[in-house]
């Protein structure tokens, strides 16, 4: 099962903003643009990603400007829930690490617990 590492979506040196909270996610690429320039107050076009979730905590979209177009990425888990933080007060996004990204998108996976070296006892051969 594949997570969001460098192959899939270059995160060096990139700023990752979170949208705390969960969005609407009928929302699309224009949806989800004009909430970051509204909303966040954030620039659009400065090659950051820009992370959102749903109220369910089952769906996430990325949103990305790579200089030429933007990218939107989605996940949907068929099983558990993102952790998705929810601040308080005023503050409707929060800054990542891409490491930190990574960690959020990625665990805890269900079948990291199923898969084990399981040992079979047999005659041999």
């Amino acid at each position: 099962m594949p997570s969001i590492d460098d192959s899939m979506l270059e995160l060096n040196g990139k700023e990752v903003y979170l949208a705390c909270g969960f969005t609407d996610m009928r929302k699309s690429i224009n949806g989800l643009a004009a909430l970051v320039e509204g909303s966040f107050k954030h620039d659009l076009f400065s090659k950051s990603v820009f992370v959102f979730c749903n109220r369910n905590r089952d769906r996430v979209k990325l949103l990305y400007w790579d200089g030429d177009g933007f990218w939107l990425y989605f996940k949907r888990l068929e099983t558990g829930r993102f952790k998705w933080p929810t601040l308080a007060g005023e503050e409707k996004t929060m800054s990542l690490t891409s490491a930190e990204l990574g960690y959020l998108l990625g665990s805890p996976k269900v079948i990291q617990k199923v898969l084990r070296n399981e040992v079979k006892i047999g005659a041999v051969i």
